[in-house]
């Protein structure tokens, strides 16, 4: 049933992961479908190899991140 519901209105995508600032992972609340976002913007159907990049996309912005912080001194 909730596939028909997707099928008539589309997807309700909701962000499930934020790998960066400006790329996202996104999951249909109706039908658990899993897109993200490409390299021009679009949502693409997110595939083992996309997820794959998007691990190592936010590992390195993480460590990026870390290492731009100001450290705390007690």
């Amino acid at each position: 049933m909730k596939k028909y519901f997707c099928t008539l209105f589309g997807h309700h995508f909701s962000v499930t992961k934020k790998v960066t600032s400006h790329i996202k992972e996104y999951s249909c609340v109706h039908c658990g479908k899993q897109v993200t976002t490409d390299v021009s913007g679009n949502l693409s159907l997110l595939t083992p190899q996309l997820k794959e990049i998007n691990e190592t996309l936010e590992f390195i912005n993480r460590k990026k991140l870390n290492r731009s912080a100001p450290q705390q001194v007690a």
